[in-house]
């Protein structure tokens, strides 16, 4: 038997197959992965976001993937939240970050958006700051491309053979914090891994 109130996580990325392996789309990969490990689809719901639900340890999970360009998702997101009597302290939203390297994530509840514009659209829509982010590092573009390019572009193929270790991860880390809650979760998700960066560097999962 499921519990009354479910989790909604919410992958950020922009629709359509164009997208589908840019680096701003990870949000959705990260959400897609957690779908496929517990059999699940995706279905649209309305206009504005693709919806699918899982059970984790009789716990249920929303998990969403908002149809509007990626700097719209406030309104799809807070639609799904009143419509399921989600409190925000029970979303998840997943974003691209560039504050981390590939390889590399964090879970954290609130703080500001650090210039992503997802997350910004979904804080001003609730009126609150107040929900957990898991922020999966994509690294800095190289001298002389910029952000709006690099984060428009597919992961390289060295991040693409690696990112199904990285999304594993992730999707194991969102598990745990519905089952045994955010410090345990950021406790997993901080444990240094034998995973490896293109550049041969061991990757701290911090």
């Amino acid at each position: 038997m499921t519990t009354d109130t479910p989790w909604l996580i919410a992958g950020l990325g922009n629709p359509g197959p164009w997208f589908r392996l840019t680096r701003h789309n990870a949000g959705f990969l990260t959400v897609d992965r957690l779908a496929e490990r517990h059999g699940a689809r995706f279905r649209r719901r309305g206009i504005g976001v693709q919806v699918s639900e899982i059970e984790v340890d009789g716990r249920r999970v929303l998990l969403a993937k908002p149809q509007w360009f990626i700097n719209l998702s406030g309104r799809p997101v807070a639609a799904l939240l009143r419509r399921h009597g989600v409190p925000a302290a029970q979303l998840v939203v997943v974003q691209d970050d560039l504050d981390f390297a590939f390889g590399a994530g964090r879970l954290k509840r609130g703080g500001g958006p650090g210039g992503h514009n997802g997350v910004r659209s979904v804080g001003e829509v609730l009126g609150t700051r107040d929900f957990v982010r898991l922020r999966f590092g994509i690294g800095r573009p190289p001298k002389g491309q910029s952000v709006g390019d690099f984060v428009l572009k597919r992961f390289s193929d060295e991040e693409q053979a690696a990112l199904p270790g990285v999304l594993d991860r992730c999707a194991d880390a969102l598990e745990t914090l519905v089952r045994l809650g955010l410090n345990r979760a950021q406790d997993a998700l901080n444990v240094r891994t034998d995973a490896r960066l293109p550049s041969g560097r061991e990757s701290p999962v911090s």
